[in-house]
């Protein structure tokens, strides 16, 4: 380890960055958001030269893994230049640049993302029913993300499908999601629902716990542990009989958070050192008035701070913090 690099208060050693470019989402997921949202002014995000800055300072750091998130990273408007200049940094000293999509933006997207240098894409996909799809996003079109899908796959990009399990609304295609990205070539990783930001459903009526989800797939297929690791908190089964790798994300069932070897960056530069907590440092005027090592100073005390672990509780009656997923960055 070099003296740069950065370790919590718990000995863990930060790696692993989400970074969001926008508020922004084209869908209103029920779990996710609001049906109506407020979204924040374009001039208070951080600007595309300002995130290469602070990517620098995180590489300079020992991060050597980006993921861009959203909202919905591919709405706002120039991101492939981003990402263009974000993949020169690919093998000197970033080790991975990646994102999470809906994919509604995906397939003409794809290409660009493949020639910069991202070489696997996770994407959201609760459902493969066209109507479900438009009732859990309000407004999505199957269509268009199953063509980003495809997109991407031409592209000869890595797909990881994220499903959050929903109770009552797609459980029942937990087993033929499965089944069609073994198909596909595509690995599955199921997400429980997490409490994040005020919605208009209620999370108890469709949180499904995921060691009920697991223990029913093991009366039809064998489900062998594997221990890949991809910077996330998915914990991986490959399925005997599919050929195929399937992940859990468990922050009620079984908490992840002893490996956490992450932090979130927003788009407007606030920084938080765990998705259930305020804790946070503001980086976007230090960034504009203090430069490379005012903002290396925040990251310190940032990760000095950092807790141990999230406090979800699905049967809360508010969410663990007020802010959206949307807003925190996936």
């Amino acid at each position: 380890m070099t003296p740069s690099t950065l370790i919590d208060g718990f000995g863990r050693r930060i790696s692993y960055v989400r970074l969001s470019v926008t508020d922004r989402c084209d869908l209103r997921c029920r779990y996710c958001m609001a049906e109506t949202m407020q979204f924040l002014p374009r001039d208070e995000l951080l600007r595309f030269e300002e995130i290469e800055q602070l990517a620098d300072v995180l590489i300079a750091r020992g991060v050597n893994r980006l993921r861009l998130t959203g909202g919905e990273p591919l709405v706002r408007r120039g991101v492939l230049d981003l990402v263009d200049r974000l993949g020169t940094r690919l093998g000197h000293g970033l080790d991975e640049l990646t994102l999470t999509t809906n994919g509604t933006q995906l397939a003409g997207a794809a290409p660009r993302l493949a020639a910069a240098g991202v070489r696997r894409i996770n994407v959201s996909l609760d459902s493969r029913d066209p109507q479900l799809f438009a009732h859990i996003t309000r407004r999505g079109q199957l269509d268009r993300v199953l063509a980003g899908i495809a997109a991407a796959k031409a592209a000869g990009l890595e797909v990881k499908i994220n499903m959050v399990a929903l109770k009552g609304l797609n459980e029942e295609e937990i087993e033929p999601m499965l089944r069609w990205c073994a198909a596909e070539g595509h690995a599955l990783t199921l997400i429980e629902t997490m409490p994040l930001g005020e919605v208009e459903d209620d999370r108890t009526d469709h949180y499904l716990p995921l060691d009920a989800v697991r223990q029913r797939l093991e009366e039809r297929f064998t489900l062998v542990p594997n221990l890949s690791r991809t910077g996330g908190p998915a914990r991986y089964v490959d399925v005997a009989e599919l050929g195929v790798r399937l992940g859990f994300i468990t922050p009620l069932t079984s908490n992840f958070c002893a490996g956490c070897n992450r932090i979130r960056i927003t788009a407007t530069g606030t920084v938080y050192g765990c998705l259930g907590h305020d804790q946070k440092v503001e980086l976007r005027e230090l960034l504009r008035s203090g430069g490379a090592d005012a903002v290396a100073a925040a990251l310190d005390r940032l990760v000095a701070g950092k807790p141990q672990r999230h406090a979800f509780d699905v049967a809360a009656p508010q969410p663990a913090v007020a802010r959206h997923m949307s807003v925190t960055g996936g």
